[in-house]
């Protein structure tokens, strides 16, 4: 599987932005993909994790760091091969540069290790 990651950009604080991730391979609806941030001098974090699903969409679980709660919507589209990150109400303390990855199987897995495939990362930006 290979990931694309895109939709990052500068904003002012209280914006929005759509991350896309576009995977190349197949299967990949069955892949559940995460969005990961890392902002400079800091670790990589966890974001978002949408779970994978041959099912329909209400079958899929999500799951997403407090910080992001009620602002930020990972959904999936399987017939564009495409996970989503829309980010909403942003704040300067979003600014990092954003991954997508993927892992066969499982849902709530929240560290990247546990993740086999990234894409190559978009930057965020946000201005106060």
């Amino acid at each position: 599987v290979q990931l694309q990651a895109s939709g990052g950009g500068l904003v002012q604080a209280g914006g929005s932005l759509r991350l896309s991730c576009v995977a190349s391979g197949r299967a990949f609806s069955r892949y559940t993909t995460a969005w990961f941030r890392q902002a400079p001098g800091k670790e990589r974090e966890f974001v978002a994790v949408v779970s994978g699903s041959d099912l329909s969409v209400s079958d899929l679980s999500t799951y997403y760091v407090d910080s992001v709660k009620g602002r930020f919507t990972i959904s999936r589209d399987n017939a564009k091969n495409t996970v989503y990150l829309q980010m909403n109400s942003l704040k300067p303390e979003d600014t990092a540069v954003y991954y997508c990855a993927a892992r066969d199987g499982g849902v709530y897995y929240t560290y990247p290790h546990h993740y086999s495939y990234w894409g190559q990362g978009t930057q965020v930006t946000v201005s106060s």
